[in-house]
């Protein structure tokens, strides 16, 4: 069964970010994937933030 307390939230996220950092940014041959993901994922998010004040100037 799943924990939905603060605690267990907080637990699957530090899970989350500890597999991602292990899988793309902690390597011994890395590239740039990991990056990239995180890059590509803050220009959609900023890109959905803007998304109104940008369609009203189409």
């Amino acid at each position: 069964m799943r924990d939905f307390t603060p605690k267990g939230i907080a637990g699957a996220f530090q899970r989350g970010y500890y597999r991602y950092y292990n899988k793309y940014i902690n390597v011994k041959k890395g590239s740039v994937a990991g990056v990239s993901m995180v890059l590509a994922a803050y220009v959609l998010f900023n890109y959905c933030r803007s998304y109104k004040e940008l369609s009203e100037y189409s």
